[in-house]
């Protein structure tokens, strides 16, 4: 069983969609399952239509601009009459009367519910193209096979059930499911996680104890940098697991963090690669015998430099990095970086769900700190010892760490 998985650039208008069909006459679509991310913004959009929604002004206007967005695709790959334009107006009167009823005030829950339609519809639509472009397929709810806990909007998979689940599939099928999205053992919906469709896709690889996985991307595979950010970059055609996780880790925005330890569990090969040009053989990611020792760049943005203090100028001792490490996990709050001195604890984080003034401020009952917004973590993997000082050249450097060859230092 081979798994692909085709993101929201790859299925972002029709003749995206048709591409996916020649990216498949090419590479073979026999025993495989296909894992499809919303198209183009639509998950942005429909992020707009929460915070419309919770914020009390109007979201209709939106749901009704994204379902014409998906119409309009449809229009350019089936006949007026077939019946996957009943199916999208279906999922959006879903959205419509959810938020309608809904009486909970959680966000991430509403938040799972609604942002979730975008995969369903894409996967729907390209399910149906590819029926009547002769690549037969089955069309699968994720939910039903990918089981989570209820942590709305990062879901903790039940591994044991999960794969119970998927093994029950048949290999000798074609499928095309959702990616980012699963279910909780009341079957409401719960994501993955931003990006979380190459997770899904090394879900799905695990359950089936998949041959090999694909991510098709729109760059020719995993580059030694964001070629959008930095010059001469180059392709790795071959890297380990284990860089791959540190990569991610790290941010690279080409592979999901979580992506990568359910492969490496089961061995299973996995390549990033080009669907503008699929023939390409893109970059395989497996043992770390096959590791290219290249220099590589990371820019991780939109991230928060914080200084902590002890008010009475005491020692960060361990019941002070208790108190501090509490308060990230309570307003889920990520580690970027962290660095101590005997007085200091400097952190650069990641508040994926806007919870940074909470923290602070309740941080700012034991400890003084310190605030900086809208930083960045510049990182140089595989880094050069010797020719350090070209990264310090024209940055305003707030904290630097240097270990195993790894640089990393936030900037401004």
């Amino acid at each position: 069983m081979k798994v692909f998985k085709f993101g929201g650039a790859s299925v972002k208008d029709a003749e995206s969609v048709k591409n996916v069909a020649l990216v498949l006459e090419n590479q073979g679509f026999k025993n495989c399952l296909m894992v499809v991310s919303a198209m183009g913004k639509t998950t942005n959009a429909l992020e707009k239509v929460v915070a419309n929604y919770f914020a009390k002004v109007d979201y209709q206007q939106e749901i009704e601009n994204i379902k014409q967005f998906h119409i309009d695709i449809a229009k350019g790959l089936f006949q007026e009459k077939h019946p996957v334009f009943a199916e999208i107006n279906l999922f959006f009167d879903d959205i419509d009367s959810f938020l309608r009823r809904n009486k909970s005030p959680n966000y991430n829950f509403v938040y799972d519910q609604v942002v979730s339609c975008g995969e369903m519809i894409s996967s729907k639509i390209v399910s149906e193209f590819l029926n009547e472009s002769q690549f037969e397929n089955n069309w699968l709810d994720a939910r039903d096979y990918i089981k989570t806990d209820n942590t709305y909007r990062e879901g903790v998979v039940n591994w044991i059930e999960t794969e119970e689940n998927i093994q029950k599939l048949s290999k000798e099928k074609n499928y095309v499911t959702q990616g980012f999205i699963a279910s909780d053992e009341h079957n409401f919906t719960v994501t993955l996680g931003r990006e979380g469709s190459d997770y899904t896709a090394a879900i799905f690889a695990f359950g089936f104890d998949a041959s090999e996985m694909t991510i098709w991307k729109d760059v020719p595979g995993v580059m030694t940098g964001d070629p959008r950010i930095f010059e001469n970059v180059e392709l790795l055609d071959s890297i380990s697991y284990e860089e791959a996780i540190e990569m991610a880790y790290y941010g690279a925005s080409v592979i999901h963090p979580k992506t990568l330890q359910p492969l490496k569990q089961k061995n299973i090969p996995f390549f990033v690669k080009s669907f503008i040009d699929p023939s390409k053989a893109g970059t395989k990611v497996g043992n770390a015998s096959d590791n290219q020792y290249l220099e590589s760049y990371i820019l991780k943005k939109e991230q928060y430099y914080l200084t902590v203090d002890t008010r009475d100028f005491s020692f960060i001792a361990e019941n002070h990095m208790k108190e501090i490490f509490s308060l990230l996990l309570k307003y889920n709050i990520k580690v970027s970086l962290m660095q101590n001195s005997a007085i200091s604890l400097e952190l650069c984080l990641e508040d994926k769900f806007g919870h940074i003034d909470e923290f602070v401020q309740d941080l700012q009952n034991g400890f003084s700190t310190n605030l900086l917004k809208d930083v960045s973590l510049f990182t140089v993997r595989n880094a050069k010892i010797d020719e350090l000082d070209k990264f310090y050249k024209d940055k305003k450097v707030l904290l630097e760490q240097l270990s195993k060859n790894t640089l990393q230092m936030v900037i401004q």
